[in-house]
């Protein structure tokens, strides 16, 4: 997948420069979209990043906010899906939408079998680009 840059006229989202807009909280860690961690894909509507906290894939919506509508959805759980099985191989795992750590805003993982573990038995990934290949630390 290509990484897509946003549009310059659109409104400011979570993870763009801007911070005016209702659709951004700074003080928000998923509008923040700190770049440590490995990135899978980003576009307009979501970005698919390592998790910092389970090491496994995470997509975040860039609108602050926890019920984006239905076809935001199904197009970043795909989007979600597509990086964790790129990770994991197909069937490798289920996507979780439960937002455990920051409930106020959109996001999910795909959690394979060992995700409980899996920060404590391997290296964080490493930021090298959106879409490069998955680098650990």
């Amino acid at each position: 997948m290509r990484a897509v840059e946003p549009d310059a006229a659109s409104p400011a989202r979570c993870g763009d420069s801007q911070t005016d807009s209702p659709e951004f909280d700074p003080d928000c860690e998923l509008c923040e979209a700190a770049r440590f961690t490995h990135w899978y894909f980003e576009d307009d509507l979501c970005w698919v990043a390592d998790c910092e906290v389970c090491a496994t894939p995470m997509v975040v919506w860039k609108q602050h906010g926890t019920e984006p509508p239905a076809p935001e959805l199904d197009a970043m759980l795909a989007r979600l899906i597509d990086a964790g099985e790129q990770r994991f191989g197909p069937n490798g795992g289920r996507v979780d939408q439960v937002m455990r750590q920051i409930p106020d805003h959109f996001h999910a993982h795909y959690r394979d079998a060992d995700w409980m573990s899996r920060r404590w038995n391997e290296p964080p990934s490493r930021y090298t680009g959106v879409g490069t290949h998955r680098v650990t630390r």
